[in-house]
């Protein structure tokens, strides 16, 4: 519930599209939320959120500036720059990104996410770091670490990865990819939010 992170807050949410497209948010939309999967805001009074069932959500924040960013890093988003956009976005509002602190929310882990080569050949060779072979023709691909490394490399040094495994917690988190193992509904999904007082 917005109110009981930020009392009488907006809650702005984007069209999330696995994408990695960052957009400043300085008051409520004036129509449809706009495509985007990352937010990033100087405005108090509003509550920057990300929705996620497997995908890495991401909460950024300069405390010093007083900019905070929020983004949506799915496989493809992170692999498109999401990351070093929703940096560059919140440095056009005043922030540093040598003091930018970031969390890494509830996410798939490597031991949880198996994928096919075809999935593995579309990252450049510097990141095959972040696969471990897996079953003949698969490999286990570490999401929270590809995502951690882009903010690294992005200039953010202050992150802190949650290590909450989204599908192999179905008691605390929903997980797109165990609902889909188990055949059971796949609407499910955590918000996650970030704003200024």
């Amino acid at each position: 519930m917005p109110g009981a992170v930020l009392p009488e807050a907006r809650l702005m949410l984007a069209k999330q599209v696995h994408s990695a497209i960052a957009v400043t948010v300085s008051g409520p939309w004036k129509g449809p939320p706009p495509e985007a999967d990352a937010l990033v805001t100087a405005t108090p009074g509003l509550l920057l959120g990300i929705v996620t069932a497997d995908c890495a959500p991401v909460l950024l924040a300069d405390p010093e500036a007083r900019v905070v960013g929020a983004a949506h890093a799915g496989w493809r988003g992170a692999l498109g720059g999401v990351i070093a956009r929703t940096v560059a976005a919140m440095e056009e509002l005043g922030a540093h990104r040598g003091r930018i602190i970031a969390a890494i929310g509830p996410t798939i882990a490597q031991a949880s996410y198996e994928v096919d080569a075809a999935m593995h050949d579309r990252f450049p060779p510097q990141a095959h770091r972040f696969f471990a072979a897996g079953a003949p023709g698969r490999w286990q691909f570490d999401l929270p670490g590809f995502v951690a490394a882009a903010l690294r490399e992005a200039g953010v040094e202050a992150v802190q990865d949650l290590a909450e495994d989204t599908y192999g917690q179905p008691a605390r988190f929903y997980s797109y990819r165990r609902a889909s193992h188990r055949g059971e509904p796949t609407g499910g999904r955590q918000t996650s939010v970030i704003g200024l007082a």
